[in-house]
């Protein structure tokens, strides 16, 4: 067994542990384009599938992830996940053929569910209470600074040497992190307190899960918020690049955007207590749904839509998405003390199954205009807010009775 890492080491390896997803997602965005024109892409909205297929692999990734870190241990699912990314990475490297590189990728997201869940499960072992709280905030204000650098970081690789070198960036950046784990941290899950898998169990638990009213609703909240967002990133790289001709410039403004999205969820820790998360989750919908329909209406009124008032809508609306991020999940995950750990994994699987298939429908429409993007924060925003109601009406009754 590895000696005890020191903290402030700890933290920035599960920061950076967690960052691999954002990194595989957003480090690409800028070679999109140069990956259809290279591939042939018949359809040039098909190559938003280079985002959706990683999501897909992340959905089925979650379910097994998760679980099996509670039953094996952290380290072999770590060893077993970034192994798996490592092969989806070279897969990429070397694929010839469009249809290969979304094998890829979605081996990619197989293989990236394992550092992703399992970081927050090896936090959780080694803290508690506010030194949890403090390691965890310390991980997500590194986890919210990834995004908005690693497309300029992207962007750089592939001038460099190319688009596929930033597959060679993803295949070294997994070695290092396999290789510090391996060195440096300890298996923070005693064999005594590992929970077996077990069919019956699994069956047990997922039907905690879908019959609880409020960890389903939210659920499917998150599923259709996370849906039209996925709608956005997948068509980022065509709405920057193409419908607003800003050239490397992309890599600047979804940076900024990103850092106003990471801006709102340290906003959102220092607001939840006092206004409280239903309360904050149902009005940044309601502001989400109002300027996204004023957007759609503003294409009809103007003869076209500029860069500075796609970015004036686009501030608000990531915003109230950084207010909204961690309290979906957090009033889904409540009433599920007892069974955390495979509540997470159903949650995050399920709510990702719904999201890539409403975000790869939305950006499949993308035109050349937003009115699709923008209609359908619109349209799933409105659907999210109603199941909120419904959720605080009943859960009320009940609690009248």
């Amino acid at each position: 067994m590895s000696h005890s890492i020191p903290s402030k080491e700890f933290t920035v390896l599960m920061a950076l542990m967690m960052s691999i997803v954002a990194i595989s997602i957003d480090a690409l965005l800028p070679a999109l384009g140069q990956i259809g024109n290279e591939m042939k892409v018949a359809h040039e909205n098909d190559v938003q599938l280079i985002i959706g297929s990683i999501f897909g692999g992340m959905a089925i990734g979650q379910m097994i992830a998760g679980p099996s870190s509670d039953a094996l241990g952290r380290k072999p699912i770590l060893y077993a996940g970034i192994a798996l990314y490592l092969v989806g990475s070279v897969f990429c490297y070397f694929a010839s053929d469009f249809h290969w590189l979304l094998v890829g990728r979605f081996i990619q997201g197989l293989g990236v569910s394992a550092p992703y869940v399992t970081s927050v499960s090896v936090v959780r072992d080694k803290y508690s209470g506010q030194n949890m709280a403090r390691v965890m905030s310390i991980v997500m204000m590194i986890f919210i600074i990834v995004p908005a650098i690693a497309p300029t970081l992207g962007q750089f690789v592939m001038h460099l040497a190319g688009w596929r070198a930033i597959f060679g960036l993803y295949i070294i950046y997994s070695i290092t992190i396999g290789i510090w784990i391996s060195i440096r941290l300890e298996e923070t899950l005693p064999a005594d307190k590992r929970s077996k898998v077990e069919l019956k169990s699994f069956i047990r638990e997922f039907k905690t899960v879908i019959s609880n009213r409020t960890t389903c609703l939210y659920m499917i909240c998150m599923g259709l918020l996370f849906g039209s967002f996925i709608g956005y990133l997948g068509a980022s790289q065509q709405i920057f690049q193409v419908q607003f001709n800003v050239g490397e410039d992309f890599a600047l403004y979804f940076g900024g955007l990103a850092l106003v999205f990471g801006g709102a969820s340290l906003v959102n820790a220092k607001i939840v207590s006092k206004f409280g998360m239903r309360t904050i989750c149902q009005w940044s919908m309601g502001i989400v749904i109002l300027i996204s329909a004023l957007f759609v209406v503003l294409h009809f009124v103007v003869d076209s839509v500029t860069l500075p008032m796609f970015i004036a809508y686009a501030i608000p609306l990531f915003f109230m998405f950084g207010l909204m991020f961690g309290n979906l999940n957090a009033i889904a995950m409540e009433p599920m003390g007892d069974v955390a750990g495979m509540a997470s994994a159903i949650i995050g699987s399920v709510s990702s199954i719904l999201s890539i298939t409403l975000g790869t429908v939305t950006g499949q429409m993308y035109n050349n205009t937003l009115i699709p993007i923008a209609g359908g924060f619109a349209v799933l925003g409105a659907i999210s807010l109603l199941l909120m109601r419904i959720e605080q009406k009943t859960s009320s009754k009940e609690s009248d009775h």
